[in-house]
This record gives structure tokens, sequence and C-alpha cells, in this order.
């Protein structure tokens, strides 16, 4: 899966957390485990050896939960969800990064090879229709939360969006018409 869908289906698990500060910490642990896709900067033979291996396994994930933890305002709530994101990561990858990827969850301590004989490309309809769906999911959260996923990149921008889907969606903000006669 691509890391925009990703880090859509990190941050709607957040919903329940007050503080957006703790949210971007969420959704950066969903991000964590493609830390180890930075070996393409070392080329292709590197990113195709040891992505899905440093850290798509639980050193990442119990790495990815203490920094975030320390972080967080909701410690407790922010850990449990960060090792959510992380492993949510993980499924996604073991569904959708195209057949024959593997990922080692339990690497250093071992090379077995996690993967599902069900893989489907990272360019397939289904991944397409998660994103999808993932992107409105994140939309529709205006009407209920008064937030979207763009808070990851700005409050105003988001704030904007936000007044623009409720203006459409619930009539906020729009002048009353008149009684009709």
């Amino acid at each position: 899966m691509n890391p925009i869908v990703h880090a859509e289906l990190s941050w709607l698990v957040t919903q329940r957390l007050e503080a957006r500060r703790d949210r971007v910490l969420v959704v950066c642990a969903g991000l964590a485990p493609d830390l180890d896709g930075l070996t393409i900067l070392g080329g292709g033979e590197l990113y195709a050896r040891y992505h899905h291996l440093i850290f798509h396994g639980y050193v990442g994930a119990l790495v990815t939960a203490g920094v975030c933890v320390a972080l967080a305002r909701q410690r407790l709530q922010v850990g449990l969800l960060a090792l959510l994101a992380f492993h949510l990561h993980l499924l996604c990858d073991l569904a959708g990064s195209g057949p024959g990827w593997p990922i080692w969850y339990f690497w250093p301590t071992s090379l077995r090879e996690w993967f599902w004989d069900g893989q489907w490309d990272l360019a397939s309809w289904q991944n397409s229709v998660i994103g999808l769906a993932a992107t409105l999911v994140c939309l529709a959260c205006a009407l209920r939360y008064r937030r979207t996923a763009v808070e990851l990149l700005s409050t105003r921008w988001d704030a904007e969006v936000v007044r623009t889907l409720r203006a459409r969606f619930l009539g906020e903000g729009r002048p009353e018409s008149p009684p009709s006669p």
C-alpha cells in the first residue's frame, strides 16, 4: 500500500485522542515500518534486500511505540494505538505490497518469512478501493469530529476543508433563506 493510505488508515484509528500531537504520533507510528524503505538511497539491490526486513517487525514496533509513549500526552492510549497502527501497516503490506514480498516479523532473532498466498499487486484495484474508501472516511470525519487528515499538514488548511464540507453537507455557515409565502 502507498504511504498516503497508510497515513489515512493510521489517522482514522486516532479519533478518540484529544490532542492533535497525539494523533500525529500515532500516524508516524503507522508510517514507521517504511523507514527501512530508505535503503532505496543505497540502490535497488539494498532496497530489495532490506525493505520489509529491518523495521517491519517486533523490534520496529517496540521502538516506535516507546518513542510515541515518551512524546505523548495520553501515553497509554497513544502507546496502544501506535502498536495498532504499526501492525495495521504490516497487515496492509502483507495483503497489498505484491506477490512474493514477505515480512520478516521476528528479525533479527529469526529469518522466518511471513507472507500470504493471496497478496495482490501494489497497483491493484483492491488497493485503489481501500485508498478511496480511506480518503472518503477521513473527509467524513469533518462532519462528526470537525477535523480531517489534512490536520497532519496544516490546522489552517484543515479548518477550511472542515468548513467547506460542513457547509456542503450540513448547511452550516449558509445564510438562511427567507420563508416561503
